[in-house]
């Protein structure tokens, strides 16, 4: 029973997860539709409003904050917020399909901390973090100090991963494709 399921993945930035995550919505035996997150942060590269993100000014996220539109949120940098809009979730459900979700590491557990038997919650972990910091600086996304604050941040986000459902080490892009699908589909298709 696909319906009211939720799929997350979660990583510290560069372990890959964006890329697991659009894949999954290009395999047609996986009834997935994409939750769009809320930021504060600025768009980068060709991202686009309603597509990539909902881009809300800091005034706009904390204004949503106090009315309780977010099933979850965080500030993650110091006046850059990140959070699930309940609407979205929702929408998503009444298409018929199964909400997947690509979140940094503290929203993916607020996610399976509020739906526990609905949740399949997959951290995204690098082979090492020598490896995460290069594909953060061969991304070149952005600037050295917003660099800093995710290389900063990454050890303490990969003690979380015994918190979640499934570790999925992404060493081999195609393989973490494979596990990732087979993960999802084996969950969708369970009662």
């Amino acid at each position: 029973m696909i319906q009211e399921k939720l799929v997350v993945f979660s990583a510290p930035s560069g372990s890959g997860k964006t890329t697991i995550v659009r894949h999954l919505l290009t395999v047609e035996t996986l009834p997935l539709a994409f939750s769009i997150s809320a930021t504060t942060r600025a768009p980068r590269g060709k991202e686009i409003n309603g597509k990539d993100y909902y881009f809300l000014s800091v005034e706009e996220f904390k204004e949503r904050i106090e009315q309780g539109h977010f099933l979850e949120w965080e500030e993650v940098y110091p006046n850059q917020y990140y959070g699930t809009l309940k609407s979205e979730v929702v929408r998503l459900w009444q298409s018929g399909k199964a909400v997947l979700f690509d979140l940094d590491v503290v929203g993916g557990l607020a996610i399976k901390r509020q739906f526990p038997e609905q949740t399949l919650a997959i951290f995204v972990q690098p082979p090492n973090l020598e490896t995460l910091i290069e594909r953060l600086k061969n991304r070149k996304t952005e600037d050295q100090i917003a660099l800093n604050k995710r290389i900063d941040k990454a050890p303490a986000e990969m003690v979380q991963a015994k918190f979640f459902d499934a570790i999925l080490i992404n060493d081999d892009l195609e393989q973490a494709f494979e596990k990732a699908s087979s993960l999802v589909s084996n969950f969708l298709n369970s009662d």
